[in-house]
């Protein structure tokens, strides 16, 4: 599959600024870069570099003038996905996991697993395949929890998601991944762009790591699975914030676009992976 994907955002700077992107999708087995610019007005420095294990790609901007700056993303990029029987997804206990998968059973800063094991395991303790148990805290939490624009900030986590019932795609990903560490289940945050999200926007989904691959849950279920386009991964949103801002700088106009460059897309929605029992994996 082949997306065109763009992000565009203007900020308004006051005075010396530093301001941390992760916009660029990254290269993995299956995720293949075609072309991409990044366009930053007025100019001023810019460097480049890769952090962390799946490589997160950030982009360093640094300004001392008082004024708008515009940064622009565009990229052509080619992902591809693969398909398992969940219920062949055999469980394995921490002292099974291959060692990239340890930190992800660690509480993080926006998810709690520690302070909400109790809620957990009276919700889904009576679960033990590990697949079915993803599936059944997503679903939980789409059903309990309200997406609602504007009701959280960045201060909030998993544990005020669960206090409030409402949030965006970025709330509903801590919490559901602090459930699935409570329950013994390596989860981490991943931000992509998204095929078919509405209104559109950056998307943020989780993987669960079952039978030794990351596999991909959506809480939300508000995009097709197989149109995401990996931008950054992390054990939450403090490792893979579309902008991190050091100094004084305000967001004041964004615009995201992810469209399908193949003539046929067919959607793999949450509802069709249930009905065929089947985990989805970006690979």
């Amino acid at each position: 599959m082949r997306f065109r994907v763009s992000s565009e955002l203007f900020y308004r700077v006051e005075g010396p600024t530093t301001l941390l992107f992760a916009l660029k999708g990254i290269e993995t087995e299956g995720q293949k870069i075609l072309r991409e610019s990044l366009h930053v007005d007025p100019e001023v420095p810019v460097d480049a570099f890769s952090v962390g294990e799946g490589m997160n790609r950030f982009t360093r901007i640094q300004t001392s003038f008082s004024g708008q700056l515009q940064v622009r993303y565009e990229a052509d990029i080619e992902t591809s996905i693969r398909l398992e029987d969940g219920h062949e997804l055999l469980p394995h206990g921490p002292g099974d996991l291959s060692p990239e998968a340890i930190t992800y059973l660690f509480p993080s800063r926006y998810c709690q697993s520690d302070r909400l094991r109790n809620q957990a395991f009276d919700l889904f303790g009576h679960l033990v395949e590990p697949y079915p148990l993803a599936t059944a805290i997503c679903d939980w939490i789409f059903e309990h929890v309200a997406y609602r624009q504007g009701s959280s900030n960045e201060k909030s986590s998993a544990v005020d998601t669960l206090e409030e019932r409402g949030g965006v795609c970025r709330d509903f990903a801590h919490l559901a991944i602090a459930f699935c560490r409570s329950m013994n289940l390596p989860a981490r945050y991943v931000t992509c762009y998204s095929h078919l999200l509405y209104p559109p926007d950056f998307h943020a989904v989780i993987e669960v790591f079952l039978a030794g691959t990351w596999y991909v849950f959506d809480p939300t279920r508000l995009a097709p699975l197989n149109g995401l386009v990996r931008i950054a991964t992390g054990r939450d949103a403090a490792d893979a914030a579309v902008c991190t801002i050091f100094g004084g700088s305000l967001l004041n106009g964004m615009q995201v676009i992810c469209n399908s460059l193949d003539e046929t897309f067919t959607p793999i929605n949450w509802d069709t992976l249930q009905q065929s029992h089947q985990a989805i994996a970006l690979l």
